[in-house]
């Protein structure tokens, strides 16, 4: 009974922190009334959302490399979601954690496409990947609600002093983490297509 009830009480604990927001830090929390951002001209957007509570108390860190270059996407907290503007073409993104993750990415112009930042348990602190999202999820009612419950948010002039204060730390996880991901086979390898776009 005992075991019984020290289970339900571990579940409830679980279900709470899978609700929990988490505070914004070196961005900005967009007004609710604001419009939804849409692709600039010439331009493909994706959205970035993490909408699992799970780890709320750890931000999360999406990141654009180009040419060994990494550029910062944005600082997401738990049900949150930033759009980012890109060229069309290749791309490559990659979440920072307690290791790093990445996904290749093939845009076109004038579409809106969706990517998740979900959480893993780590060794000492969350470990986070990228899933691109198909067209047949991006219309389901479940993927709305959780974009729905993700508020927006979007860089300021803080998102980048802190970036550049980490920037270090950042390469050296890809540099130590990039060539496993490309040893994988392409299956394993996140790729978000074209045709997923709308």
């Amino acid at each position: 009974m005992v075991r019984c009830a020290s289970g339900l009480i571990s579940l409830a604990f679980v279900v709470l922190l899978a609700g929990c927001a988490g505070n914004v830090a070196h961005m900005d929390q967009l007004d609710v009334a604001a419009p939804a951002p849409s692709p600039a001209p010439g331009k493909a957007m994706i959205v970035f959302l993490r909408p699992s509570g799970m780890g709320f108390a750890v931000q999360s860190t999406v990141y654009e490399v180009t040419g060994g270059k990494v550029d910062i996407v944005g600082v997401l907290p738990a049900k949150a979601r930033t759009a980012y503007q890109a060229a069309p073409g290749e791309h490559l993104f990659m979440t920072v954690g307690e290791n790093a993750e990445f996904m290749s990415a093939d845009l076109e112009a004038g579409k809106t496409y969706y990517a998740k930042v979900e959480p893993r348990v780590g060794a000492w602190k969350a470990r986070f990947v990228l899933t691109p999202v198909n067209r047949t999820e991006a219309a389901t009612t479940e993927f709305n609600k959780d974009l729905d419950d993700c508020k927006w948010v979007a860089k300021n002039s803080d998102t980048e002093a802190w970036f550049s204060g980490t920037r270090s730390e950042i390469e050296s996880k890809r540099s130590q983490y990039y060539s496993d991901w490309a040893k994988k086979p392409e299956s394993e390898r996140a790729r978000l297509l074209r045709e997923y776009g709308r």
